[in-house]
């Protein structure tokens, strides 16, 4: 059975200490030889200036690919095109392709209200020139109508040119096979357009469960009250959630997963021991 492929989601840090330890983190992580770092952006581009900087600082200290979110709600086509030609210049070649959150108290969607528009506007301004991930959603999106809604819109964005696709988070393995298995009957190949496992480590049983209730990903109830059992022990926290994630792990490597992306959190561990403990290294 061949190894899947895995790569590590970064955010732009506040400070320069922050900066720093980010930088730090890279070098770390980037030891195991990941497929790509991606780097987040804020809600209507509020992190841009960072998210450039992380970019271009990640982008000349090694050679692993580098991918910069992209968030299209609120933005126009001239700032996207300007975005897009900056990237161009650094010698990105690969893109996560987002819709994003309207930031507090903007009411404008813009010219490209959704990731859709965005992927297509992509192509059109740039061809082939990038690889192109989108978001995938195995809980389904909090504010889709329903579940075929949803694999509707991910079949369309594969259809628009996005090269494969990275899902929420989620700890049942089932919910990601579904998805997996609805698009192949809607005619994706997920050999050739991959569906990405998101796979988000557990280390904080507050801020996992308050970020899955806004995100709209489900903790099963006995994670939850497993969790809630450990009460502040940090340490059995950890040991918990390890097990969990890398049981987790080993159910998609054994239904053939051919990529996991991990939400790193700017943290060497767990991240550097889940992908040393599956083997995705040696």
């Amino acid at each position: 059975m061949s190894k899947p492929a895995f790569s590590f989601e970064f955010f732009p840090a506040k400070t320069d200490q922050g900066r720093e330890k980010l930088l730090s983190t890279f070098d770390e992580l980037n030891t195991l030889s990941p497929t790509y770092f991606s780097v987040t952006y804020g809600a209507g581009g509020s992190t841009r200036s960072r998210t450039l900087d992380i970019v271009q600082a990640l982008s000349t200290r090694g050679d692993t690919d580098i991918a910069p979110h992209m968030s299209c709600i609120g933005d126009d086509k001239s700032e996207i095109a300007e975005l897009l030609e900056h990237y161009k210049s650094l010698g990105i070649n690969r893109l996560v392709a987002l819709r994003g959150d309207l930031p507090s108290g903007q009411v404008g969607m813009g010219e490209l209200p959704f990731a859709l528009d965005l992927v297509k506007f992509i192509r059109e301004h740039s061809g082939d020139r990038f690889r192109i991930e989108v978001a995938a959603y195995p809980e389904m999106h909090p504010q889709a109508r329903s579940f075929e809604f949803d694999v509707d819109n991910l079949v369309n964005k594969f259809q628009a040119g996005a090269n494969a696709a990275i899902t929420q988070f989620f700890y049942n393995a089932d919910s990601y096979l579904y998805l997996r298995d609805t698009l192949e009957k809607r005619g994706i190949n997920t050999i050739d357009q991959p569906l990405v496992a998101g796979i988000m480590p557990i280390t904080n049983s507050s801020n996992l469960i308050r970020f899955a209730d806004s995100c709209g990903a489900d903790i099963p109830r006995y994670v939850r009250k497993q969790l809630f059992d450990y009460g502040d022990d940090s340490k059995a926290i950890r040991e918990f959630g390890f097990d969990v994630v890398y049981r987790l792990c080993e159910r998609l490597i054994s239904e053939g997963v051919p990529a996991m992306h991990f939400y790193s959190m700017n943290k060497v561990e767990p991240n550097k021991r889940l992908v040393e403990a599956l083997g995705l290294t040696a």
